[in-house]
């Protein structure tokens, strides 16, 4: 099979579109002929050898790597115990994440645990599929259902999700591939929602339910809002706690990516809430986000697209930023 392998670790340069041997087949587990594969940060941050964690935790090798982990296919093969699903079936994964290595799904075919796979909603095409299972799993996890039990490393304290009707949410990075998922289920589940994003991205996130919207090249949203139940932001880093002065008291703050916030003592002060997950693969919620898709209630947004040979451009695209939903790539048969 052709796949995109990567044999050190570097900028968009180390991937090579080459010949990969097919993956074994395993108990529970399908073998799936991949039409569409979405992008992710954590794709680029392997590629790059997890730079920005701690040394202890920074991936080793083994060499080489093929990067991915959202898939839309058909199901090729399946493994002599598996009853669940089919030959044929149309399905879409997030697959084995978190995890170092075994995802690859920069590649035609893919072996999928049963448990993290659901059957693709039938009214929107591969690509779009593909844009949804880590984006739309980490909003969802983070302000839904969390889903597992598995404990975030950077706080003590299990994430529990808030409940948002009636709530006013603000949604920092609403334009990016989290970010507009969590716009549109703030609104589905009844809050006020306050989007966040670059002028470019009004259109969309206003289409997308945001009741407001401040333009971040303008004006700084921290600097201008108050009595907030909610933050979302979808950006996180270093500078996340900036939002905590937005908050009411017991409000809270979701940073999708914690790394590097260190105001524990200001949120304390401010009687406020920080709290984040970690988006686990599950099959079950899948199925249930599967139902969204299809009825239009959740929208899937495609920046762009690359041939699976062009995952370099890929990658090369989300480095210049200001992705406006996901970028995909596609397999021709």
């Amino acid at each position: 099979m052709k796949a995109v392998r990567q044999h050190e670790f570097g900028g968009p340069e180390v991937l090579v579109y080459e010949d990969a041997p097919i993956p074994e087949l395993h108990k529970g587990e399908v073998r799936v002929k991949v039409h569409a594969i979405g992008l992710n940060p954590p794709d680029w941050y392997l590629r790059d050898g997890y730079k920005m964690l701690p040394p202890e935790w920074q991936p080793k090798g083994p060499f080489p790597i093929i990067l991915g982990t959202d898939i839309s296919g058909v199901i090729e093969s399946v493994a002599d115990d598996v009853e669940e699903f089919s030959v044929g079936d149309e399905v879409y994964s997030m697959v084995r994440f978190p995890s170092y290595g075994p995802s690859q799904a920069y590649a035609e075919y893919v072996n999928v645990p049963v448990s993290e796979l659901a059957l693709k909603p039938a009214g929107i095409d591969h690509v779009h599929t593909a844009g949804a299972p880590m984006s739309l799993l980490t909003a969802w996890q983070f302000m839904v259902e969390v889903g597992h039990d598995e404990q975030n490393p950077l706080q003590p304290n299990k994430h529990i999700p808030v409940s948002l009707e009636g709530k006013t949410v603000l949604i920092n990075g609403a334009g990016g591939g989290v970010g507009h998922f969590a716009v549109q289920l703030a609104k589905w589940k009844g809050a006020r929602v306050i989007a966040v994003a670059s002028g470019r991205q009004e259109e969309l996130v206003r289409e997308l339910g945001a009741n407001e919207f401040i333009d971040y090249t303008k004006t700084n949203a921290d600097e201008v809002l108050k009595n907030i139940d909610l933050v979302i932001d979808a950006v996180g880093g270093p500078r996340t706690g900036r939002f905590l002065k937005t908050l009411k008291p017991g409000g809270s703050l979701f940073p999708i990516f914690p790394l590097g916030f260190s105001d524990h003592d200001e949120a304390e002060r401010l009687g406020v809430t920080v709290s984040a997950t970690q988006v686990r693969a599950n099959g079950k919620q899948l199925s249930e986000l599967a139902a969204l898709l299809d009825q239009g209630v959740i929208r899937v947004v495609i920046d762009s697209t690359f041939p699976l040979a062009q995952a370099r451009q890929s990658h090369e695209r989300a480095a210049r930023g200001h992705i406006q939903g996901k970028i995909v790539l596609t397999v021709d048969w």
